[in-house]
């Protein structure tokens, strides 16, 4: 407003006589910055200090020494669009170096279960068209063969054993919203790494790292705590009673009737007890006694017949506040696609930051009417097409707002499928291809094999097919690259910046050796084609290919084999690892085996010991659980209305 003012006081004003006097236009010099708008001129001018001095000083003299106006008009007019051109162009190149991001991360989704990867008889296009137009990854693996160490390792860039989030016992996630488990607050992760570039950063979807510490609304392992600006989703993970759940409409509405009761009983409790105190009226205390109880008992009652995890982690929250529980898990996909779509709109001027975490394809497989029998697979088959169609209006939208040129798109699986998940004789679970063992399974391929798909136009070849080892830890350094940030000095980072081998700069992966573990339990480590396994689990029942009698396979104890010496397998030559290597069959046994133990040994003496989130703290307490409402009246649908 300052610029437009002075402006018209130039028009009209004592500046109209030395323009008069001089014979001259300012028209060259005060025009390129006067008729430009408001915001952008105050940009240009406080860009650089150079241009602001120069504007400021060519100001000054053409108001105090008006016989040299002409001239110095023109010579400030060439120093200012030089200084506030320089700067200009600086500030678009850093804004364009830093591409907008886009997370995708699928839930337990096997390789096998998509086009691009060989699948022939599911429908994927929005998967294979991002394979068509990026760079496909096909040694891609996950640091960790259960949700949350996977999805930790690839928010810190770092094997979870070093941040703690593993176990030494059965369960190797975070068991519930009660528990006090969660991501250590002093793990550097990539939102927080691109919020310090200028990034503005969301995450929607799943969540899965930790939720409250000592009362049930601390929030102390809220998203936000880790970098990221806006938070909807699932702050826990899909299980079992999440859906169906043909009840939840009637609950709600009897829960919204009991907490009116509780309301005017205990209103009455008060008014009696005040007034007894005050003298105003003469009531009996058992009275007043036998209220409050029935209060109590009736709270108790309602939670005793809701101890269900239904009730307390099948839940969706939208930044702090909780805004269904339990979900309508159905919908759930929905919604989270449409706040999505609102983020990208809200913030298509850039950067940022989305992490959109599907709740599909993790049992139960919630699925949309509109999707139930599309597949040839049953419900997981559906639920895979509900999420590829997903994934097409998040493209479509991305392409639609202009941002595609602009947008680093990375899609992804957390692990591999569950093969143990099971409906009697229905498959709920993924196909990992040729590739032996699934979910919960620390070496074998099947469990950590992931797909891995990078598009970024004019920046990423199109249809680039890489065969060597990358790992979902290389997103953090690689992400790290793109947006200017440095990775931090302070700590190991274990992933390798991707960017010179999607780029073709160099043909290797700068992994020489990855490690596999299962748990706190190391069971196999990758040395470029060789894959020496120390432990594999043992199939029950005899003959099957996976755990099917304890649901996931063990890490130790008697359900595990311990190899001595070690399986040693080529990937290059026997991808599913069904026939181990000799010495006879293989020259290079021994030096192979040697070089695994070597590295092994450093890799291990790298490691520092830190609390283990998923042993010790890995407890249900009921003062943790989240509630909607005035505990144990937690019950809301906030979408609903």
């Amino acid at each position: 407003m300052e610029v437009h003012g002075l402006s018209s006081r130039f028009q009209a004003g004592p500046f109209a006589n030395f323009r008069s006097r001089a014979h001259f236009s300012t028209a060259p010099f005060f025009c390129s910055i006067l008729s430009l708008p408001p915001s952008l001129s105050l940009s240009l001018l406080l860009s650089s200090p150079s241009s602001f001095l120069s504007f400021s000083l060519c100001l000054f003299l053409s108001i105090f020494l008006p016989p040299f106006l002409p001239s110095l008009l023109h010579f400030c007019h060439l120093s200012f669009c030089f200084f506030s051109s320089l700067s200009l162009s600086l500030s678009l190149s850093l804004s364009l170096s830093k591409p907008n991001i886009v997370l995708i991360i699928a839930d337990d989704l096997g390789i096998g279960d998509l086009g691009c990867y060989g699948n022939d008889t599911l429908r994927t296009p929005h998967v294979d068209r991002l394979a068509r137009e990026g760079v496909q990854l096909t040694q891609h693996i996950s640091a960790a063969s259960m949700c949350t160490p996977s999805r930790s390792a690839l928010l810190t860039g770092r094997y979870p054993i070093r941040s703690g989030m593993v176990s030494d016992r059965i369960s190797r996630v975070i068991l519930s919203l009660g528990v006090p488990a969660g991501l250590p607050l002093n793990e550097t992760t990539l939102a927080a790494l691109l919020k310090q570039q200028g990034y503005r950063t969301a995450i929607i979807g799943k969540w899965h790292h930790g939720l409250n510490c000592h009362s049930r609304s601390d929030h102390c392992h809220h998203p936000y705590n880790y970098g990221f600006d806006y938070f909807y989703g699932m702050p826990f993970t899909l299980t079992a009673p999440c859906w169906p759940d043909p009840s939840r409409q009637t609950e709600l509405a009897i829960e919204s009737k009991i907490w009116l009761c509780v309301q005017l009983l205990a209103v009455a409790a008060l008014t009696l007890a005040l007034g007894k105190l005050s003298g105003w009226i003469s009531v009996p205390w058992s009275l007043i006694l036998s209220v409050v109880l029935f209060i109590w008992l009736l709270g108790y009652f309602w939670f005793s017949s809701h101890r269900s995890a239904l009730y307390w982690d099948c839940l969706l929250m939208r930044e702090h506040s909780i805004t269904e529980q339990p979900m309508k898990a159905e919908r759930a996909g929905s919604i989270m696609l449409k706040e999505a779509l609102s983020f990208l709109e809200r913030h298509r001027e850039g950067p940022f930051l989305l992490l959109f975490s599907f709740l599909h394809v993790h049992m139960p497989l919630p699925t949309a009417d509109a999707f139930l029998g599309v597949s040839k697979h049953g419900l997981y088959g559906d639920n895979v097409e509900e999420m590829d169609t997903m994934l097409g209006k998040l493209l479509d939208a991305i392409d639609d707002l202009g941002l595609r040129n602009t947008t680093l798109v990375y899609f992804t699986s957390d692990h591999g499928g569950h093969l143990e998940s099971r409906r009697g004789h229905a498959q709920l679970g993924g196909w990992n291809g040729i590739y032996k063992g699934g979910k919960g399974m620390g070496g074998w391929e099947g469990g950590i094999r992931v797909p891995g798909l990078m598009r970024w136009p004019g920046r990423l070849p199109a249809g680039k097919v890489i065969e060597e080892p990358t790992s979902l830890m290389d997103i953090f350094p690689t992400l790290a690259a793109v947006s200017g940030a440095t990775v931090p000095q302070d700590r190991i980072i274990d992933g390798r910046n991707l960017l010179p081998l999607l780029q073709g700069d160099v043909q290797r992966s700068e992994h020489e050796f990855l490690f596999h573990y299962c748990g706190v339990f190391l069971h196999a480590v990758r040395q470029a084609v060789w894959k020496v396994h120390y432990v594999t689990p043992v199939f029950q029942p005899p003959g099957a290919q996976a755990c099917y009698e304890t649901s996931y396979c063990r890490c130790s104890g008697e359900l595990v084999t311990y190899h001595n010496p070690p399986l040693v397998f080529d990937l290059s030559r026997d991808p599913s690892e069904s026939t181990p290597l000799t010495r006879d069959t293989e020259p290079l046994y021994d030096v192979v085996i040697q070089t695994a133990a070597d590295a092994l040994a450093r890799h291990r003496r790298s490691l520092a010991p830190v609390p283990l989130q998923l042993s010790e703290l890995n407890q249900d307490s009921v003062w943790l659980k989240p509630c909607c409402g005035v505990f144990p009246f937690c019950l809301c649908d906030k979408e609903g209305d």
